[in-house]
This record gives structure tokens, sequence and C-alpha cells, in this order.
């Protein structure tokens, strides 16, 4: 049995012909393949707008720059995320305050946020980042009504869950980053994500201004249309109208993207078919995964168990390389020095010391998974 990784990328000799063929191009960046990617991926999600950056803690950083963020912003979010859904409101000077999870989901418990902002000051917050962890989608009608009622903005940090959705109050599917809850939703195109550049990142929004602004902040703050200029010296002519980034995304990696989008509802459906199959394996076992249901997108798939240092280790030996998502924003010495510390967040930490990610990709085959439910089961003597 070759070694199994928890995530793994699938590239087709479609996708390196693609690639391929934007190299023979006349463009290698800033080129149409860009708006192709961002208008097929605003169609896969059903939302407005889309706008292709260099990665997803770009993507995160140009939300907050477009909604404001600075040094009098503080910020809700989640510990149990990848450093970058509360970085990116550091990067612009703000605070970052964490909330402690659900313990069924691993999403943000928006009960505990709610006791944050009734006891901060009116206006004290700004904006809150739910993150749909593993790929189960965060109920953003809920999170809608809570931000509405204390008027913060809301990012959705969609990275786990392209394709992913919740039911809402009407009994409507609500497709992560679809626009009708979030102001900003982001996305990573990793190569273990469901669609892969390489490195890369997808912003959306339903609302034009921030499209705009996106669009300007993506590009150094430079503009050349001629409706936006301040002057306008001749063809050449272009104006740095704010202080922007360089977080484009190429056209050969946009080609790739867009050659991965139109499988990714059978990569989709390919991880539910081994979610479910993972479920079915440990229903009835002290072997706990997170909670699923139909909308989940399982970019991961989580179990719970005890001795997971144990188990983790065991899984190596046998060449199954199980990963840990993830370490509490509050353990690390960065966030301890701005003054989290140990038994702040108790459900985020009793998570921390039990789960461990199993590998879950759209390529894994059945005799793969069953290699690894054999070892998970036999580490228990189950």
């Amino acid at each position: 049995m070759n070694s199994i990784p928890y995530g793994r990328q699938d590239i087709s000799d479609t996708d390196i012909a693609a690639v391929i063929e934007t190299l023979k191009s006349d463009f290698l960046t800033q080129g149409p393949k860009i708006q192709e990617f961002e208008e097929a991926f605003a169609r896969y999600i059903g939302v407005e707008y889309a706008v292709a950056v260099s990665n997803g803690t770009a993507a995160l950083h140009l939300c907050a720059l477009a909604l404001g963020v600075n040094n009098q912003s503080k910020v809700i979010t989640t510990p149990i995320t990848f450093a970058a859904s509360a970085n990116c409101i550091k990067y612009c000077g703000g605070e970052v305050t964490l909330v402690d999870i659900d313990p069924e989901t691993g999403l943000i418990d928006v009960d505990k946020a709610r006791k944050v902002l009734e006891q901060a000051d009116e206006g004290e917050y700004k904006g809150i980042i739910p993150v749909d962890f593993a790929g189960l989608a965060v109920n953003l009608e809920e999170v809608r009504k809570l931000a509405d009622e204390y008027k913060l903005w809301i990012i959705e940090d969609a990275c786990h869950a392209p394709g992913g959705y919740f039911v809402d109050g009407s009994g409507e599917k609500q497709f992560c980053g679809n626009g009708n809850y979030a102001d900003l939703a982001i996305f990573s195109f990793h190569p273990v994500k469901h669609i892969a550049t390489g490195e890369g990142g997808m912003i959306t929004t339903n609302d034009p201004e921030l499209y705009e602004k996106l669009l300007l902040l993506r590009t150094h703050g430079i503009t050349k249309d001629a409706d936006l200029l301040k002057e306008n010296h001749g063809g050449w002519y272009y104006e740095m109208q704010e202080l922007g980034y360089n977080y484009r995304l190429s056209d050969m990696q946009a080609a790739l993207g867009i050659t991965q989008l139109k499988r990714a509802k059978s990569s989709l459906e390919k991880r539910r078919a081994i979610a479910l199959r993972y479920d079915k394996a440990f229903d009835g076992t002290n072997i706990l995964p997170l909670k699923g249901d139909a909308g989940h997108a399982y970019h991961l798939y989580v179990i719970q168990g005890a001795d997971r240092k144990g188990l983790y280790e065991y899984l190596r030996d046998n060449k199954i390389f199980a990963q840990v998502h993830y370490i509490p924003l509050h353990l690390m010495p960065f966030y301890q020095d701005q003054g989290y510390k140990i038994g702040d967040f108790p459900i985020a930490e009793a998570y921390y010391k039990k789960c461990l990610s199993l590998p879950m990709y759209p390529t894994l085959t059945e005799e793969e998974q069953d290699f690894v439910i054999e070892k998970v089961k036999g580490f228990y003597s189950l």
C-alpha cells in the first residue's frame, strides 16, 4: 500500500493541457482567463461578483481592507481555524476577539458571540468572521440576525466549503459564498482544497461597491479606467488612487482553476460518498466524527478519539498521514502575547486534544479507505 495523505490534489490531462495552452498564449497574467474563471466561479456559487486573488489569505486581507478595518476595529472569529482568519484583522491594525466553538460541529458558537456583544459598548465591534470549518456551512441566517442587531459586517471564510450549503428558515438551500447573508466571502485554491490552482483564492459578493473596491485594492490601488481617473494624460495614463497590493492571480492558475471547476460537482459527490463510508464504519463505536449534514462539503473528515497522539503516530507508522485541524489560535505564542491563555476556550481545547483529520480527497480509493478504517479500528481494538 502506497502512502495515504490526508488530502491530495487531482490533476488531470485536461488540466495540464489547459495550462499549456495558456503558456502558449499572449497572456500569462492579467489576461482573459482571469475574468473567465471569475465568471464561472460566480455561476457555480450563485453570486453576482467574484474576484480572483493570489491566495486565501490575500482574499481575507483584501476583504478587511475593503470594509475599512483599522486600529479602531474589533472583530469576532473562532479559535478553530487557520491563522489567516484572524490575522487578516491584525494586518489592518484591528483587534481580534475569539469565541468558543460548538462541541458537536466545531463551528463558532453564535450564542457565545452574542454574549460577547451584549457585554460590549455600543458600536465597539465592527464585524464577525464565521468559518465553514471542515466544509460544514455556518448557519449565516442566524449570524446575519446577530450582525444586523449589532451593526456588524460579515466575512464568511468558506475556504473549506465551495459547493456546501445550509438550509434557511424558509427551507431554501443557501450555498456558501452566495452573498445572501455575508457581505463578503472568501475561498482558497490551495492544492488540498476542492479546487486547486497551486495557490490562489477568490472573493465573492453581491455588493457592487465592495466589488469595485476589491478590484482596485487587488492591483496596487491602480486604475486605468477612464471613468474613474482624476486626470487623463493619454492612453498610457494610470492613477494610484489607494494603497493597494499585488494580490493578482495569474492566467496560468486561472486556466487550471477553470478546468478544475468543471469537475467540482462530481468531486464533491465523491467526498460525500467517502464521508458516508467513514460514518457507517465508525457508527456505534467510540470514534466520534464531527457532526455532518447533507450540505457538508467535506474538505476534512474529522474524528475525535482517545490518545490522539498515539493514533496519529500509529497511522504514520502504517503510511497513513492524518493531520490535526487546528491548533486553537489562542494557544499560539503570538495570540498569547495578545493576552490569551490556556483555559480561555475550554471546548476548543477539549476538541484539540482529540481531533484528527483522516484522509479525504476524491481520488481516495475504497481499498485505501478500507485500509485507513481497518487501522483506526485496530488501534482502538474494535
